[in-house]
């Protein structure tokens, strides 16, 4: 037979408190609600484009042009194609006629990341040096410029 204890007495009361506060009960209300937030939207700016091509040209030969692009911008942007702008030599090779260098537009079809630079493009480019019916020889040693366009 169990006698009852103080102690026992005074487990019973305390376990009795933990469950009957357990159980209380809360009163509310239901509703529904609306309200507005705010938020922005940044904006593009130019990505810079550079590119090097990769062995000497000569009359009739091509070169491999190799891309990198600097992301000035907060958010990623899209590089879709780059393009040959123009190319223009040096001052000592001023009358190289420039229109015998031709690079097909480049699909470059990459994302670039924010406040990134040198990242390199994936897709190259191929310039050529057209082989001209006539002497070229105001083009050799001609240091070029390159510039690119891009969408």
């Amino acid at each position: 037979m169990r006698f009852i204890t103080k102690k026992r007495v005074a487990a019973a009361v305390a376990a009795a408190a933990i469950a009957g506060g357990g159980m209380a009960a809360y009163a509310y209300f239901t509703t529904t609600g609306a309200g507005t937030g705010s938020a922005s939207t940044g904006s593009s700016s130019p990505v810079v484009l550079h590119g090097s091509a990769a062995t000497t040209l000569y009359p009739g030969t091509s070169s491999a042009v190799n891309f990198t692009v600097d992301n000035p911008s907060s958010g990623h942007q899209y590089v879709n194609t780059i393009s040959l702008a123009s190319v223009t030599a040096d001052s000592g090779h001023a009358t190289c006629d420039t229109s015998a260098y031709t690079m097909a537009t480049v699909n470059a079809h990459q994302d670039v990341a924010g406040n990134t630079t040198g990242v390199a493009i994936t897709q190259t480019g191929t310039l050529n040096m057209a082989n001209l019916a006539v002497s070229q020889d105001t083009c050799q040693g001609a240091t070029l410029t390159l510039n690119f366009t891009s969408n």
